[in-house]
């Protein structure tokens, strides 16, 4: 009895608050802000566990690649693993396989973006077309030992990906090792032209989303999220 009546106290109390940021609900003629669209990105980053990353091959081509010749200078994209653990900047986090093509191709000079999209829960039917989606592009930085252990990295990324302990730095199976994509640019598409913000968003307001942002953010499709429900860590 008294957990229930506690439970219910912290209910009232949680819809006191203020409610979750609802970009898509407003009149569908006012097109989000510039920060409400950053705020939208970032918890698509938060959700994701999976990203591309975009890469271009060198030239010339090295005699020890078994690639086509004619490839050199062209682009290839990769889905690859990537988790949100640096909230303080929103810079992914990514367990970089020397043997992968993407991270092959970075060590040849090789600049690198990411994209991501969202997808809404299943059921819930949209334009793909209609759907926020974004690139962010920047360049990979290795994490440093006190940095892993600060962010509380491996833990982190095994929560997006609990397979990829096999990968870990220190397997015996490929040579690994934890990166950072450094945001530099952001490219947001948020939907169609006439109720969504297009255009690029200032890094400064990628890395200035709080995490409480991120938590009252609801993205389409999110729309019948019990957010008191997330509030309470229930």
């Amino acid at each position: 009895m008294r957990a229930t009546v506690a439970l219910l106290a912290l209910a009232h109390g949680a819809l006191a608050l203020a409610p979750p940021q609802r970009p898509f609900s407003h009149d569908a003629h006012r097109i989000p802000t510039i920060h409400e669209s950053a705020v939208m990105a970032r918890r698509i980053l938060h959700l994701s566990g999976l990203g591309t990353l975009s890469t271009i091959f060198p030239v010339p081509s090295s005699a020890q690649e078994t690639r086509p010749s004619d490839v050199g200078g062209t682009a290839i994209g990769l889905v690859d693993y990537i988790a949100d653990c640096e909230y303080a900047t929103g810079n992914p986090t990514i367990l970089a396989l020397d043997i992968a093509t993407s991270f092959k191709n970075v060590t040849a000079g090789s600049n690198i973006s990411l994209s991501l999209n969202w997808i809404p829960p299943e059921g819930r039917v949209r334009s793909p077309d209609s759907l926020p989606r974004f690139s962010l592009q920047g360049y990979l930085e290795d994490v440093s030992a006190n940095e892993l252990e600060e962010h509380a990295i491996p833990a982190c990324f095994a929560r997006y990906h609990p397979d990829s302990h096999a990968w870990y730095p220190g397997n015996r199976i490929h040579t690994s090792r934890w990166v950072r994509l450094v945001v530099q640019e952001v490219h947001w598409i948020g939907g169609f032209g006439d109720r969504a913000f297009i255009g690029w968003i200032p890094v400064e307001e990628w890395r200035n989303v709080t995490r409480q942002e991120v938590r009252e953010c609801v993205l389409p499709g999110e729309e019948e999220r019990s957010w008191w429900r997330e509030w309470l860590g229930l």
